[in-house]
């Protein structure tokens, strides 16, 4: 199993990739929304502060079945919100 602090850079490139490909769209388009660019640069950031949150604090940490099932699902979920938001900003 990957070490806390790989899964924590994880987070944090995911999270710096989003807003890049948000303010990389700002700039590009002209037709794009400002407010809802910055609405999903939040969404970013916010994504990666509970994630970093959760890696912190896994739960069951006396049982070691318990904590890599926790950092597996944090994993999925971690996945999961960065596609979420990607595509909603490939929408714009």
């Amino acid at each position: 199993m990957a070490s806390v602090r790989e899964l924590k850079k994880d987070i944090n490139f995911l999270a710096s990739e989003l807003i890049t490909e948000a303010y990389v769209k700002q700039l590009v388009k002209e037709d794009v929304n400002n407010d809802k660019i910055a609405e999903v640069m939040v969404k970013a950031i916010e994504f990666r502060n509970d994630l970093v949150a959760k890696a912190n604090h896994p739960d069951g940490k006396d049982n070691p079945k318990l904590v890599k099932a926790f950092y597996q699902g944090l994993r999925k979920d971690m996945m999961e919100r960065f596609m979420a938001i990607s595509n909603e900003t490939n929408e714009l």
